[in-house]
């Protein structure tokens, strides 16, 4: 077993899926895939592959991180339960972190208000605005459930936009929102398990872990039924 403490990150909040590990100094993997639909087969083996990489077992790990949500339900439940067990089997804490929390954290430099954006199935997106501050991001209006129509109604300010977004939605965005928009690029509208290593991290390190029975997926329902 190592000395130094380990965090292992666990995003698999919709069909973009990731892990990292991460030491509080260096990232010392990440793997991340485009899913199809199989978290319960891929998840497992990509993290059996990344710590055999690094000479490493699972009882080296000493806590856990897993992205929480909003997202795919059969995804949520897929990653927390490996957090879960992970956090159980080794004794160890678990941390969870908002997925959109994560997609915030990836635009220090950006000064305009962020709207994150994910899939979230039948033709619905998961968002949130976040502002930024005193040098944090802070959700304004917490996590909405909405339709594309929806979320161009919402896009009525200066603001950049990031996530799960098709170049057509992006496009259709574009043309009808009345706000002045910037869209992320694609590699940073992708979820980074890095940075969700270092959110955990930061959690972590001030001892604030979640309790293992009570910790649970953050799922949205729609407002209309």
């Amino acid at each position: 077993m190592t000395s130094r403490s380990l965090l292992l990150a666990i995003d698999t909040s919709t069909r973009f899926a990731g892990l990292a590990l991460y030491d509080g100094d260096v990232i010392l993997s990440e793997v991340y895939w485009q899913s199809q639909g199989n978290h319960s087969v891929e998840g497992m083996p990509a993290l059996v592959q990344m710590l055999e990489r690094q000479g490493l077992g699972a009882p080296d790990l000493s806590a856990v991180g897993v992205a929480t949500g909003p997202g795919s339900f059969t995804g949520l439940r897929i990653g927390l339960s490996m957090a879960k067990g992970l956090a159980q089997a080794l004794a160890i804490p678990i941390i969870g972190i908002p997925t959109l929390d994560i997609l915030a954290s990836q635009h220090e430099d950006q000064r305009r208000p962020v709207w994150t954006v994910i899939q979230a199935g039948r033709g619905r997106l998961c968002a949130a605005r976040y502002e930024l501050r005193r040098g944090l991001w802070r959700q304004r209006d917490g996590f909405e459930l909405m339709t594309l129509d929806g979320l161009v109604a919402r896009l009525v300010d200066r603001c950049l936009v990031c996530g799960e977004l098709s170049h057509d939605e992006a496009a259709y965005i574009t043309e009808h929102a009345q706000g002045d928009l910037v869209f992320a690029k694609p590699w940073q509208s992708m979820r980074r398990p890095a940075c969700l290593a270092e959110l955990a991290w930061q959690r972590f390190q001030r001892g604030q872990g979640d309790d293992l029975a009570t910790l649970t997926p953050i799922y949205l329902h729609d407002p209309q039924t």
